[in-house]
């Protein structure tokens, strides 16, 4: 069997293992726990292009994770309107927020850009609470479910399967096409970039946009599965949490990321009978992907696809040096 159908093959078992989850998972709240794990990959996945592919340092995605659960508890919740239109509201509101605050803070570089989003993050958070007639205040706002077949664990589950696939399916598309060439140059020189010319800062708000709609629709998910959002809901901690993410899946995949989303958002349950020890669970295994692999899960994996894999294949180009010696002799013998 080639290695393709190798891969193939496996992502076809692991698709099926994911949508028969309901039917294998232990419990409820197991379910619970990987509906939360696909809303919080839905977010992680767009701002992975950011972080991952464009190597920009996003620390406060929360704040937009924030403007679509909101959105989505008062459209839905307060206004009645049709859960389904308000998640694609949320995304529309999450892309404008995302634009708003691209335009004038993806100027700056490095760590002022994220201080900037950090800072996006603390006003969203004390606009939730100064803004009581909208978003509840300090006593916080219901939010509806989905109507049938989506208003059980199961449907749920489902439907945020579906939509992190979707959005699992762009991102990939993004990163192995142009776009994504274009982003690691980015990253990885922005001088460079510019020489061989990429617009550095359209194509940084492109996906800066982007990553805004998957948190408006991240939130909106997140909002529902939750039922009921305050401010305290949204801690900055939680901003670092898919920061984190990304970092220890590693930069410039999009497998890495999602395994370090799975891990983290299960980790505190796996520990759950040593809960005084969980924070401490958390930094060594932060520690230990910092120091034994400093370029994350997804660099494992691909150490894996070259070893069973087909061999790598090697771009450098050798001189024919016969057919050099050839030309150089011919040139010498007289006419």
């Amino acid at each position: 069997m080639t290695p393709h159908r190798i891969k193939g093959a496996l992502l076809l078992v692991g698709g099926l293992a994911l949508v028969a989850l309901p039917y294998w998972a232990g419990d409820l709240y197991q379910l619970h726990l990987a509906s939360l794990i696909g809303a919080y990959w839905i977010l992680i996945a767009g701002l992975n292009l950011v972080v991952g592919y464009a190597g920009q340092l996003s620390i406060g995605h929360v704040g937009l994770l924030a403007v679509g659960s909101y959105c989505f508890a008062i459209l839905a919740g307060t206004h009645g309107i049709d859960p389904f239109l308000a998640v694609l509201a949320c995304g529309i509101v999450g892309g404008l927020a995302g634009l708003l605050l691209g335009l004038p803070s993806l100027r700056l570089p490095g760590f002022y850009f994220a201080m900037a989003t950090m800072a996006f993050a603390l006003i969203v958070t004390e606009l939730s609470l100064a803004e009581g007639h909208l978003t509840g205040g300090g006593t916080g706002l219901s939010v509806p479910s989905f109507p049938a077949p989506f208003n059980t664990p199961w449907g749920y589950y489902w439907l945020i399967l579906g939509l992190a696939a979707l959005v699992t399916w762009l991102t990939w598309n993004v990163s192995r096409l142009m776009w994504g060439r274009a982003l690691v140059a980015i990253r990885d020189s922005e001088v460079a970039a510019t020489s061989v010319g990429v617009r550095l800062f359209r194509l940084k708000l492109a996906v800066f946009v982007f990553s805004g709609v998957t948190a408006g629709v991240g939130g909106a998910l997140f909002a529902s599965l939750q039922s009921y959002i305050t401010p305290d809901t949204f801690v900055f901690e939680i901003g670092l949490f898919f920061f984190v993410c990304i970092i220890i899946g590693g930069r410039g995949t999009i497998l890495g990321p999602l395994v370090g989303t799975v891990i983290l958002t299960a980790l505190p349950e796996l520990v759950a009978p040593l809960a005084k020890l969980g924070s401490f669970f958390y930094g060594v295994l932060l520690l230990a992907v910092v120091l034994l692999i400093p370029e994350g899960f997804g660099r494992v994996f691909a150490l894996v696809a070259e070893r069973f894999g087909e061999p790598h294949r090697s771009h450098e180009v050798k001189p024919d040096l016969g057919r050099l010696r050839g030309v150089l002799a011919s040139e010498r013998s007289p006419a």
